[in-house]
């Protein structure tokens, strides 16, 4: 029988038919490999499909034979087992940085990291619903861009726009370009961002991903390496609250005894907590003041307390009392 000009691809067609069709509860006999073979016009008999699975074992593919009334195989170790695809699909779905045509396209992309049969559990997961989804499509490409920016040591240069009320773009700086040295990119608050350094305000800067346009990569090399080199990375979205930019200050609040998980999600464990007679609790804080900090702190309500410094207890107070007449308090 003259062979196919498909027989050469037979070893590939059997490790994708494994990898696609079969796990631990979908066993495949050599029947079925030899009609999926076949299919792709490719002849084969069982003793070559046993070589074949012996080839692939060897290449280091973990075809696992059963035993029982009917002798099957089956894909057992993979690279993603699929409790962690499972992490990976809830992680992409409950994201509000991914945009949801993007959201279909990753999660089928993992989908085809288990079998087909995997598959199907792994579109029953839960979605979150009515989640606010990224409205800038580019924003994969963007980050692209800044991470071949930061490994060929090169500054970039784009428009960083906000909403208006009629949901269009406006461009900050009346549509002039930033320059900027890139340094890290970070997560905060569900968001991407960049931090940066800004050579003509001598500032290091951060910038929402989702909100730049029109970047490339210039042939300057980056400054200000020096400035991002003194960040503990590990500790500036702790201090930095929805990314206001500002000097970090030390301030010390008195909170009450059950929030102390509340702070240890936001701080780290490795806060100071210092107990107080009263069942409270103190501790220290480097964050930059900033409108986004007090709303943090007036979330707790009158169940927490700023004791130090007076001008940031002050601005607390102001503030509280603007709002409250504003609506009428």
């Amino acid at each position: 029988m003259a062979k196919s000009a498909n027989q050469k691809l037979k070893l590939l067609y059997l490790q994708k038919y494994l990898l696609e069709h079969s796990d631990e509860n979908h066993p495949v006999t050599v029947a079925d490999m030899i009609a999926y073979l076949a299919g792709h016009d490719i002849s084969a008999e069982r003793k070559s499909i046993y070589d074949d699975l012996e080839a692939l074992r060897q290449f280091g593919l973990d075809i696992i034979k059963t035993s029982g009334r009917s002798t099957g195989y089956f894909v057992g170790e993979r690279d993603f087992e699929l409790p962690e695809l499972k992490l990976l699909v809830d992680s992409v779905q409950s994201s509000k940085f991914i945009t949801h045509k993007k959201t279909l396209s990753l999660i089928k992309k993992i989908e085809s990291l288990a079998s087909v049969h995997d598959a199907q559990l792994l579109q029953r997961q839960v979605y979150v619903r009515n989640r606010v989804k990224s409205m800038n499509e580019s924003v994969y490409y963007n980050v692209d861009e800044i991470s071949g920016a930061i490994t060929q040591d090169r500054n970039i240069k784009f428009l960083y726009f906000e909403y208006t009320t009629s949901k269009e773009h406006r461009y900050r700086r009346d549509g002039d370009f930033y320059e900027i040295s890139p340094f890290a990119l970070m997560w905060d608050d569900e968001n991407y961002y960049m931090l940066g350094w800004e050579e003509d305000s001598r500032q290091m800067k951060h910038f929402r991903v989702d909100k730049m346009t029109n970047i490339s990569t210039l042939e300057t090399r980056r400054t200000g390496k020096e400035h991002f080199e003194g960040i503990d990375m590990s500790a500036y979205t702790q201090k930095v609250f929805g990314m206001f930019s500002g000097e970090p200050r030390q301030v010390k609040l008195r909170f009450e005894e059950h929030l102390v998980s509340a702070v240890i999600d936001r701080f780290g464990k490795d806060l100071i907590i210092m107990p107080e007679p009263d069942g409270s609790f103190t501790v220290n804080l480097d964050v930059v003041v900033s409108p986004l900090f007090f709303g943090w702190v007036f979330g707790f309500a009158t169940e927490v307390q700023i004791l130090h410094p007076a001008d940031v207890r002050e601005e607390m107070r102001t503030l509280a009392l603007a709002v409250a007449e504003q609506n009428g308090g």
